[in-house]
């Protein structure tokens, strides 16, 4: 009998490539999605048509409402829960900390008691992978790895230590099979426009293509470790593969600096960035996160995770993306005749 997952977030970046991988790994794979107007469903289209006849579907659950985790939980019976879900940016998070409190934070007790609830009721055990975040160690200084102690500097980041704390005290008070997987910055061409590297790849192929002038940054100087997303999510479902559950840190171990990324986006262009960026105010964060590299020695060592994906090569595979992307967009504009800026 195959495996049944049940994700949170699976219409997010992690959530889709996580559900390729355990698709192709035979599980059944259940998504939560929320009740709303309308849903953002694009990340998970192609799921539906390429892996055809295989089990996926959509469950409606909320991470601010406990009733429905308890019906999904109840409805779906699952084997293992990844918790992907969040208020992730961190920006945001500083105009809307208590929103991102509630979900990020009290979204993970309230999620961990669900399932305490059917173990309970059912006798059944769960294993829970817990998406915790690089954004926790905030001003701690690098190389940043397990033992490190957190310094978060966002509410984002709080509410993401909460939640971290949040599943060691359920492994260590009910013996839940629950881990943490401390991600380092992972990126990818289904990363969100609002997030920095996708930011800078749909803005480089947009002015490529005519269609854009100008880019508005804020902290160049900041250094990310920065992998892609589709390695990631193979580390997610290692963990929860391990006899014992326990805390890993996922990073590249090597870092570099927004402006080294517009460097290399804008290098495969042929285009200057220093042309079109400008530096706006807005995008400065209240409280800077400057240098985050993450030590992964754990995660090779005990899971047998590495990298596979180099900056270089995410670079490419985001821009190509993008610059695609663009170039159709300019295509439909000239056919309808609309003029470019």
């Amino acid at each position: 009998m195959s495996k049944k997952a049940l994700i949170t977030g699976i219409t997010g970046q992690d959530g889709s490539y996580l559900a390729e991988l355990l698709l192709d790994k035979g599980y059944e794979v259940v998504g939560i999605v929320r009740r709303s107007s309308s849903i953002a469903r694009s990340r998970v289209d192609h799921i539906m048509e390429t892996h055809a006849g295989k089990p996926l579907r959509l469950e409606y659950g909320d991470l601010a409402d406990s009733s429905s985790l308890r019906h999904v939980m109840t409805k779906v019976k699952p084997d293992e829960v990844y918790n992907l879900a969040a208020q992730s940016h961190v920006r945001i998070s500083f105009d809307q900390p208590e929103y991102t409190a509630d979900v990020t934070a009290l979204g993970v007790l309230r999620l961990l008691e669900a399932i305490r609830d059917y173990t309970v009721a059912t006798g059944q055990k769960v294993r829970f992978y817990q998406a915790s975040s690089s954004e926790m160690f905030g001003a701690a200084p690098p190389p940043q790895g397990e033992r490190t102690p957190f310094h978060p500097r966002s509410p984002y980041a709080v509410a993401k230590v909460a939640g971290y704390w949040q599943t060691i005290n359920y492994r260590e008070s009910y013996g839940m099979h629950a881990s943490n997987g401390i991600l380092f910055n992972h990126e990818s061409e289904r990363r969100g426009e609002n997030f920095v590297t996708r930011k800078i790849t749909r803005a480089a192929g947009r002015i490529k293509a005519g269609l854009q002038k100008e880019l508005f940054m804020g902290n160049l100087d900041a250094r990310r470790d920065w992998g892609h997303a589709r390695d990631y999510v193979e580390a997610m479902w290692l963990m929860l593969q391990q006899e014992q559950p326990d805390d890993y840190v996922v990073a590249t171990g090597e870092a570099h600096s927004v402006a080294e990324f517009l460097d290399e986006v804008f290098g495969l262009l042929d285009l200057d960035w220093h042309e079109y960026v400008k530096i706006d105010p807005r995008f400065f964060r209240p409280a800077e996160v400057d240098y985050l590299l993450g030590d992964a020695s754990k995660a090779r060592a005990r899971l047998g995770w590495k990298p596979r994906i180099t900056f270089k090569e995410l670079a490419r595979i985001m821009t190509e993306y993008d610059l695609e992307l663009a170039e159709r967009e300019a295509h439909a504009a000239s056919f309808s005749g609309k003029k470019q800026p």
